[in-house]
């Protein structure tokens, strides 16, 4: 499923961690430099490497749009950088002056939190590059952040063991005791996911420590009923502290690194383990997934940073040609749009279509003078490539006037639902499809992977009949 591609072996010392933009790959390490490579062959870019840290750089990360690089580092500062020419842009003291494990932009570029091994966690406000807000965990080191997709809240993780989630104001919404030994990594899936009976939005949070394990968790925030964080299950296919995690840009994959040495690629919809990966000789400390390519990277404390690439039809997995006809495109996210564009080769456009949040609707009414003048496309031959692909899109989606109620969407097919029937874990599905999961000797519920109580399948003609009145009026 994974080839490995290239090696990257330019750092003199461990590699601490690797981060992708859409066009860019960037690693940091105990060399106290930071490189840049481009996707489109691996070379090292003019400016790189990156000089300005005293201590080793522990972390480094691309604000969404891949315009500015942030790397943080024991000497107590983050440091801020222009992404197309490697100028330093800011130099963000952590008011301790405590090292700084850990950096992340929110989705919308606007703030960037710092963790600290002091326990303190900062959000700068990128615009003005001043300190926002501040606050500390009760107690350890913050070596981990993971932001939700829609940015109103983010976790951070510490090495006494704690997940805590803050929200947007830096308020503490929720502490929980994760790992024994402390947390080392987390990350939360860009794809949230339904719980197919009260319509909630969940979102998936993966989370690893120095027990060996990686835990996935269901995470819910509301105004109504506040913060709710339940375990969905824990993986244990290491055998030794696991050191990093991440999930692949649609949701579908997990890639984890440990002390093992082993990398481990995680199907989701099983928990299953897909592949592990054996080439590293030390430590794997790292790895990531890139926003719009079939590639991951991984790093170690042998000083090579592994590009692997999945046999994958598409670039991105989130929306397909196949689905267009199925799902309207007006309903599309941004980050819909975005899977999109990797698809049709327009990768580049990622970063600038972020920007300016373009989602299905905004994707629809695109013209050429929206391109030029809002968008500031200002090559004729890139404006007209766009205009291509849209009109092809327009003409596939053929007279879909609507997308169809999540809640109507077997779960396993992503089709919708003809004969419904309730599970033992509170779900509804396809018949067929969860007949056919059942008989390839899967005992685990497809949402939750937790063990399935029961087999039984009980029909549900509630959903049923709601279907059909949605049809008749989709029919009128």
């Amino acid at each position: 499923m994974a080839t490995l591609i290239h090696t990257l072996a330019d750092h003199s010392d461990d590699i601490n961690y690797c981060a992708f933009s859409p066009s860019c790959l960037a690693t940091c390490s105990l060399d106290k430099t930071i490189r840049v490579y481009s996707l489109n062959d691996f070379t090292e870019l003019p400016y790189s490497p990156l000089k300005g840290h005293t201590y080793a750089v522990h972390c480094c990360c691309f604000s969404p749009s891949g315009h500015v690089l942030a790397s943080c580092s024991t000497d107590g500062t983050t440091v801020v950088w222009d992404a197309s020419d490697g100028r330093r842009l800011a130099v963000l003291e952590q008011p301790s002056g405590s090292p700084v494990r850990v950096c992340r932009f929110s989705p919308d570029a606007a703030y960037l939190v710092s963790g600290a091994a002091d326990g303190t966690v900062v959000l700068w406000n990128i615009r003005s590059l001043k300190l926002y807000r501040s606050g500390n965990v009760k107690d350890g080191s913050l070596v981990a952040c993971a932001f939700s997709p829609n940015g109103n809240f983010f976790v951070t993780g510490s090495s006494c063991g704690d997940l805590t989630i803050w929200d947007d104001k830096m308020r503490c919404l929720h502490n929980e005791k994760a790992h024994d030994l402390g947390v080392t990594c987390c990350d939360i899936s860009s794809q949230p996911i339904s719980d197919g009976e009260h319509g909630f939005r969940y979102f998936q949070m993966a989370s690893c420590g120095q027990d060996n394990q990686i835990k996935l968790w269901l995470l819910l925030v509301a105004d109504f009923s506040g913060v709710e964080l339940k375990r969905k299950c824990t993986l244990n296919g290491h055998s030794a502290p696991v050191l990093a995690c991440a999930f692949s840009y649609d949701g579908q994959l997990l890639g984890s690194g440990s002390v093992d040495k082993c990398v481990i690629i995680h199907e989701m919809s099983t928990g299953n383990t897909l592949q592990t990966l054996t080439q590293h000789t030390r430590y794997v400390t790292t790895c990531a997934f890139a926003p719009c390519r079939p590639l991951l990277a991984t790093g170690s404390m042998d000083k090579t940073v592994n590009i692997w690439q999945f046999d994958l039809k598409q670039p991105c997995a989130g929306t397909t040609v196949e689905n267009e006809s199925k799902l309207a495109v007006e309903a599309w996210s941004e980050d819909d749009v975005s899977a999109w564009l990797c698809a049709q080769d327009l990768a580049d456009f990622v970063g600038l279509f972020k920007t300016n949040n373009i989602d299905g609707k905004e994707l629809l009414n695109l013209t050429k003078e929206s391109l030029t003048n809002e968008l500031k496309i200002e090559s004729l031959g890139l404006r007209s490539k766009v205009l291509q692909k849209l009109e092809d899109l327009r003409m596939k989606m053929g007279s879909v006037s609507a997308a169809v109620p999540e809640e109507f969407l077997c779960p396993i097919t992503r089709e919708l639902m003809k004969d419904p029937v309730i599970a033992a874990d509170g779900y509804s599905y396809e018949k067929e499809a969860m007949e056919n999961w059942i008989s390839t000797n899967r005992r685990s519920s497809p949402m939750t992977n937790l063990p399935l109580p029961s087999l039984l399948l009980t029909p549900n003609r509630t959903l049923k009949m709601a279907i059909g009145r949605w049809l008749e009026t989709e029919q009128k």
